[in-house]
């Protein structure tokens, strides 16, 4: 991602050329992989009320308006049409945690491009996007706009939005405190009651962020019913396990100090293996459906990550 010590025209400047690298690799990727994958992977919530037709065999009885039929005494069903555009809004969760890495790149900069490549595949397809950022210092709000240019600057605005100050970070304040620690991680930063009329009913919304061990929102299955809701996620290697037959030495982000990791010690490996069982845990709760889910490693092209999701959730026959 862009330094952050640049000035705004030319950080704007190199964030908008990354986004047209990005914009390039998603068309390719629409044009000879997904096919209208992409599109048909949402159809299903799509959908929008038409009329009243009378039912014939081969309809689906699901779609059969039992109280126009009561009154006429014969079947009639709901006829819906697709829409023409899809309205996205991403809801990038920029918690501090999200500054650790272990290798080239940090979960922040892995999820932001992977935030990128979601804008420029509503792009390429015509769909309205826009976006939320929220970290402890604040949030943004970008109602989903339509057009090439327009989500080409509003994805710059999101990957310029600057990181959460660890020095500020509450959670360091308190380093000592496991109470406090775990407090924070259960309650968000996301202006929850905002984003209930954010974008237009059916929108897809997409929750990007760390995904700690937490409790679900307040107003959740509100969110869940307004919305088709997704949440995607980037793990560092080392969240999966701990190096094996070394001790290492790193900064935790979120406690504002150096820790020792010893991939040596098996009670730090019980215990980080039952943080990662909470985690997973914690994540499942809050999106159920297995479609609905997203995990990709800092290591890994978060492009094929994005096409195998569509993928899979087309050959499903995902209609929700």
């Amino acid at each position: 991602m862009p330094a952050t010590n640049q000035t705004p025209a030319s950080l704007v400047t190199s964030q908008l050329a990354l986004l047209k690298q990005l914009e390039w690799r998603v068309r390719h990727a629409v044009e000879n992989v997904l096919n209208g994958e992409y599109r048909s992977a949402f159809r299903g919530r799509g959908m929008e009320f038409d009329q009243v037709v009378k039912f014939t065999f081969g309809d689906d009885i699901r779609d059969i308006d039992w109280n126009v039929t009561a009154r006429l005494g014969e079947p009639y069903r709901k006829k819906f049409v697709e829409e023409r555009e899809v309205s996205l809004l991403l809801v990038f969760e920029d918690s501090v945690s999200l500054q650790f890495g272990s290798g080239a790149q940090s979960k922040r900069e892995a999820l932001l491009e992977l935030a990128g490549l979601v804008m420029m595949l509503g792009a390429v397809n015509r769909d309205r996007v826009g976006f939320l950022h929220a970290s402890p210092d604040g949030y943004k709000l970008q109602e989903p706009v339509r057009g090439r240019g327009q989500i080409l600057h509003a994805a710059a605005a999101l990957l310029g939005q600057p990181a959460p100050s660890l020095e500020s970070n509450p959670a360091a304040a308190a380093a000592g405190e496991i109470e406090n620690r775990e407090t924070k991680i259960q309650n968000s930063f996301i202006p929850w009651r905002l984003l209930a009329k954010a974008a237009p009913r059916h929108s897809i919304m997409i929750w990007l962020g760390d995904f700690p061990p937490r409790v679900e929102p307040e107003g959740w299955s509100v969110l869940s019913r307004r919305y088709q809701t997704m949440g995607f996620r980037v793990d560092d290697p080392w969240e999966h396990s701990l190096p094996h037959d070394r001790v290492l030495t790193a900064y935790d982000p979120v406690s504002g100090r150096l820790v020792t990791l010893n991939g040596t010690s098996s009670s730090q490996r019980a215990a980080h293996a039952e943080w990662v069982q909470q985690r997973d845990a914690a994540f499942r709760a809050i999106f159920p459906d297995p479609l609905s889910r997203l995990v990709v490693g800092t290591e890994q092209n978060r492009l094929d990550a994005l096409v195998r999701f569509f993928h899979a959730r087309m050959a499903s026959g995902k209609r929700r």
